[in-house]
């Protein structure tokens, strides 16, 4: 083991007095560090700080280099807002407009959009959507990278869901896992392609995350994520699901990518804040150009987390359509908490953010569902320039998860899941139907946005704890 360096040895190597003599020290202390000669550990520090840009991405040294970079000699300055359209404004708490007002003043903006189901978010608000010149905003896109919307629709009658209730509710506690730590065993997890991908190689901050992501594949996050049992009604003869009108047992999921996902974001947002320093208000907008190395590397990662969140999706409905011993007539599935290179009705180029918004492009399907005791829609985009081609991607919240705690009761949320014939497993009070916005009035508010194709009507709920 290396004796250990001090801060004048640092200075010898020519660090600057500040921030970055601290941070490199800190890193020293790690085991995989520590265990390097002093020799090893000087040259380190000399290739470091010789060229710091080179080491803005490294697992281990991006924060000290950012460090190392000459600091903006001021803030970056916000700059007029620009014009945004609000859809169902009157649905819209004013600390979301607030967020979307601030997003739209960021000199790399170009165009935005809220949605009808928004609420207060970190950085842009929980439904905004942000257009951007060759820049993306790690928070813009979200934590849950990848969040998504999966629907298998399978040819048995809505009956086969009244008679089998205990049969379907065994199979979602047999076949699905939630949270953190309920995760299947090494003799239950199933192997996937997004496992194998480059880039759990070529982007030195995912080299560590290949063990997460396999145990964790094929399971569901906490928070409002589900997989649920329900009725699908269609409505529209003329659907792209090829599915007759009537009614059908439907399987509906709502989760994202999980660990990877959450530390792709946290990672690189602290490195967008370190690079590009913005006011106060907006410091969580901070940016990452696309022609940068990190710009470059967020953006891999952020498609691999979608591709993984998928890959968990595609688990639990083969899961769980094997176990009910059918194959789905038809599929549906959707992302949020992602961004997309686009191209405006201007012909100008950009990057939107959807930040819980469902991409609603022409002839586009998605599904925006509702609450625990209201029904989600299966939809068809219509391509609505004004919203940037997108649609909210559910009722939204009512309540925040602390109101939710303080002013609902157990009784009384387990009292109206009985009243609308809801079977919940799991699940907290923050997540009561009570804490979210009426469905019929978003999907009101967005006409324009979408045509609805036809419903689901949760029966059987499964998502992490309990009441």
């Amino acid at each position: 083991m290396a004796s250990q360096l001090r801060g004048n040895d640092l200075r010898q190597l020519g660090f600057p007095e500040g921030r970055a003599i601290g941070l490199a020290l800190a890193q020293l202390q790690r085991k995989h560090l520590k265990k390097l000669s002093q020799t090893d550990q000087l040259t380190l520090l000399k290739e470091l700080l010789a060229n710091p840009t080179a080491f803005l991405t490294h697992l281990d040294w991006s924060h000290t280099a950012a460090a190392l970079l000459p600091a903006p000699s001021r803030h970056i300055a916000l700059t007029e807002r620009k014009d945004y359209t609000v859809f169902g404004a009157e649905h819209i708490e004013a600390g979301a407009i607030h967020q979307m007002e601030t997003a739209m003043k960021l000199p790399v903006t170009v165009a935005g959009a809220l949605m009808p189901d928004a609420h207060y978010g970190y950085g842009l608000p929980i439904g905004g959507v942000l257009a951007t010149d060759n820049a993306v905003i790690p928070y813009a896109v979200g934590v849950d990278i990848g969040c998504r919307m999966a629907l298998s629709v399978f040819a048995l009658p809505p009956k086969h869901l009244e008679q089998r209730v205990p049969e379907l509710r065994k199979l979602l506690l047999e076949h699905t896992r939630f949270g953190g730590r309920d995760v299947f065993r090494h003799g239950q997890r199933q192997d996937h392609a997004v496992l194998s991908r480059p880039e759990f190689q070529d982007v030195p901050f995912l080299r560590n995350k290949l063990d997460t992501a396999a145990a964790q594949i094929g399971s569901s996050g906490g928070g409002n994520h589900f997989v649920e049992w329900g009725v699908v009604d269609i409505l529209d003869p003329a659907n792209e699901l090829g599915v007759p009108v009537g009614q059908y047992l439907g399987l509906l999921s709502h989760s994202g990518s999980r660990g990877l996902g959450a530390s792709v974001a946290n990672h690189y947002t602290k490195l967008a804040q370190d690079t590009c320093q913005l006011p106060a208000e907006a410091r969580h907008l901070a940016w990452l150009n696309l022609d940068t190395e990190a710009g470059q590397e967020y953006w891999a990662a952020m498609n691999l987390a979608g591709d993984y969140a998928s890959a968990c999706h595609y688990q639990i409905h083969q899961r769980l359509a094997k176990a009910l011993g059918e194959r789905p007539l038809a599929k549906v599935e959707n992302h949020h908490n992602f961004a997309w290179k686009e191209q405006l009705a201007t012909g100008q180029q950009v990057v939107v953010h959807r930040k819980g918004a469902t991409p609603a492009g022409v002839g586009v399907l998605g599904i925006i569902p509702g609450s625990m005791t209201a029904p989600g829609f299966i939809v068809r985009g219509r391509g609505e320039a004004s919203s940037l081609s997108s649609a909210s991607h559910g009722a939204g919240r009512l309540m925040s998860r602390t109101r939710a705690k303080q002013e609902l009761g157990e009784a009384e949320v387990r009292r109206y899941l009985q009243q609308h014939a809801v079977d919940l497993i799991g699940g907290g009070l923050d997540e009561a139907p009570q804490a979210y916005k009426d469905i019929r009035q978003v999907m009101q508010s967005q006409t324009a946005l979408v045509d609805v194709l036809g419903s689901f009507t949760p029966r059987i709920v499964r998502m992490e704890g309990g009441m």
